[in-house]
């Protein structure tokens, strides 16, 4: 495993948002950082790396990880693919990740500190992104400009594969909804996110409508492939990099 420093970028500029500002509190704090797993629910990155295979990954694919967390999906991403970069903003998740890629012998892995709108990929363009409940700690208008980025970053053809917490929904309904939510929040936070976690992060995080996303994902020059949503509120997108 590697560290690569963040390159200068446009993120430096005064009317860049501070992306560190935006990551949470459960992603800075170390102590919170050892039980995110157990929070999440410890989610299977299998199905994203067979969607990225299934759309011209290969073994050789360079796959870049925004929000790489506490590394799942990236140190998954290792095992399958040549050169993996994990990008974060927390400082404590990267730790996390680096003791667990020490742990694993994991060589062909890169921990870079950066955001959407900082990192700066070197060489080649990547053949795949991936990004799991990230993009929402951006307001819509920096969501577009990360997936323009994002777009970029990928050759064409490369792969997308965003999975978020994504309201498909209309307005009037977001009261029924996102009660039926709650209703089924966890009670320990230590084993998942409680009906508080949820109104928090309705309060002050930046979750979007699926009729905003998906016309941002098209304005950035990406093609969805396929979508999955599940109870109107998690979205699943595979898309590819127009050429």
């Amino acid at each position: 495993m590697t560290d690569t420093p963040g390159a200068p970028s446009a993120a430096h500029e005064p009317w860049v948002i501070d992306e560190l500002e935006h990551a949470g509190p459960e992603h800075l704090d170390p102590a919170l950082v050892a039980g995110f797993d157990r929070k999440q629910g410890y989610p299977d990155p299998a199905p994203d790396i067979a969607a990225l295979r299934r759309h011209g990954a290969g073994k050789d694919a360079t796959v870049v990880d925004l929000g790489a967390g506490t590394g799942r999906f990236a140190l998954a991403a290792a095992r399958e693919f040549a050169r993996v970069v994990a990008v974060d903003v927390s400082p404590a998740m990267l730790e996390h990740l680096r003791a667990r890629a020490a742990e694993e012998g994991t060589a062909n892995l890169e921990c870079v500190r950066a955001g959407f709108l900082g990192y700066e990929h070197p060489g080649p363009p990547a053949d795949a992104v991936h990004t799991r409940h990230a993009l929402h700690q951006l307001p819509d208008f920096w969501k577009a400009v990360a997936l323009d980025r994002i777009a970029r970053l990928l050759r064409p053809g490369g792969v997308l594969r965003l999975r978020d917490l994504v309201f498909d929904f209309r307005p009037a309904e977001a009261g029924a909804v996102l009660e039926e939510w709650m209703a089924g929040a966890a009670d320990d936070p230590a084993r998942g996110y409680t009906r508080q976690d949820y109104a928090e992060h309705l309060r002050t995080e930046y979750s979007t409508f699926r009729w905003l996303l998906e016309p941002m994902l098209d304005a950035a020059g990406f093609e969805i492939v396929e979508t999955e949503y599940e109870g109107r509120l998690f979205g699943t997108y595979t898309c590819l990099r127009r050429p």
